[in-house]
């Protein structure tokens, strides 16, 4: 059976408050080349090393090089965050970020003024984004970029899974990818999917030995997770801007902004 190719006008079920959403490991992964080095002139176009070539028609997953602060020291303890952004929008995808740094190095990444992407202007999101990539010696992130259309065909499938579901598989396999790379990851900060309790109590029982703070707002309380909503909206930001529609026949506007629902006609 084949998916349905509509799905790139994706409108998740939580825009309707309804209970479903797809679940996640049908998602095809694909490692992007690392492409940092690249630098945005003036006139040029503002390179995000974890976008892939358009249309997106599958899900894929974008690892930065380890922090070179780890080559000397594979076993210093981590701190890790995670966010994502993209969730209830009616075009784009949804994207699961998160960034870790040594903890011997997280007061100095603090100190580079990391805030919640939301707070941000496009333009300063973006120098946020470029002060990550300025600092790869203390700083890595990956990310996770759910297409419309595996999201909604797993929406459609006999055993649905709600969209907090979702996020918690996303999330979990980030974190396992940095596990398996061999960064030894000792605390764990997360901005919560739905109760927060019971989200750190699973978290817990997979990743044993971890302190996890899974918390409301948690992108506005510690930086770690707030470089994580900067590496998540940039990425989906620049989706959309170079988004490309898969139904050729589709004439519009390349004008809809972020994709979420707005007066902008």
């Amino acid at each position: 059976m084949t998916p349905p190719s509509p799905a790139t006008l994706f409108l998740t079920m939580d825009a309707f408050n309804l209970p479903f959403a797809p679940q996640t490991n049908d998602l095809i992964e694909t490692d992007c080349p690392d492409d940092s080095s690249a630098s945005e002139d003036e006139g040029t176009v503002f390179d995000v090393p974890s976008v892939q070539a358009d249309p997106l028609t599958s899900s894929y997953t974008y690892h930065s090089p380890l922090p070179s602060a780890l080559a000397n020291n594979s076993g210093e303890p981590c701190i890790l965050g995670v966010d994502e952004a993209g969730r209830g929008p009616v075009l784009g995808p949804m994207v699961y970020s998160i960034c870790y740094c040594p903890l011997s190095k997280y007061e100095q990444v603090s100190k580079l003024g990391f805030v919640d992407s939301k707070t941000l202007k496009e333009s300063h999101r973006e120098s946020h984004f470029r002060l990550i990539q300025s600092h790869q010696e203390n700083i890595a992130w990956s990310v996770r970029v759910l297409s419309p259309q595996d999201i909604s065909w797993n929406m459609l499938k006999m055993n649905k899974y709600n969209l907090n579901a979702q996020a918690h598989d996303t999330t979990i396999e980030l974190i396992r990818q940095v596990l398996i790379k061999g960064v030894n990851v000792t605390e764990i900060y997360i901005d919560t999917v739905g109760p927060p309790e019971s989200y750190k109590a699973k978290l817990s029982k997979i990743f044993p030995g971890i302190k996890i703070t899974v918390e409301k707002k948690a992108d506005s309380k510690y930086p770690i997770v707030s470089a994580a909503s900067i590496c998540a909206k940039v990425t989906r930001d620049q989706v959309l801007k170079h988004w490309t529609f898969v139904e050729k026949e589709l004439k519009s506007s390349k004008i809809f902004g972020s994709g979420y629902p707005s007066g902008l006609l």
